[in-house]
């Protein structure tokens, strides 16, 4: 396995994941279509945060099983806990410093829009 190193845009925020590239993920959910994200998934034990936990901001929404994290200063969206295999990270590949890896990757389609929502009118 390889380490990447990445951040948020104002380096508030630094982390490194352990990892194969073998593709990265698109996501149609509401909250993914509208950050556009690309993420690569992680097991959350080869997530490690190396400065700035503190200028991380969560936001939960529907279920509230995931966990979406942002850092407080810049607003870049650095990784979430996953709703689907919540004992994974997925991680913006955007944030990670080794562009040219993250170049190479193929991006698969995922479809978060089929997962069920909590009907919050009720």
């Amino acid at each position: 396995m390889k380490t990447y190193g990445g951040s948020c845009h104002c380096g508030a925020v630094q982390f490194q994941i352990n990892t194969e590239f073998t593709e990265f993920t698109s996501c149609n959910c509401s909250l993914c279509r509208r950050r556009n994200a690309v993420m690569t998934m992680v097991p959350q034990t080869d997530l490690k945060i190396l400065q700035g936990e503190d200028q991380l901001t969560l936001y939960e929404w529907n279920t509230k099983i995931a966990k979406h994290y942002f850092c407080k200063t810049c607003g870049i969206y650095t990784f979430h806990q996953r709703r689907s295999a919540p004992d994974q990270y997925g991680v913006n590949v955007y944030c990670l410093d080794d562009k040219e890896a993250v170049d190479a990757v193929p991006i698969v389609k995922g479809d978060g829009a089929s997962l069920s929502l909590i009907d919050e009118r009720t």
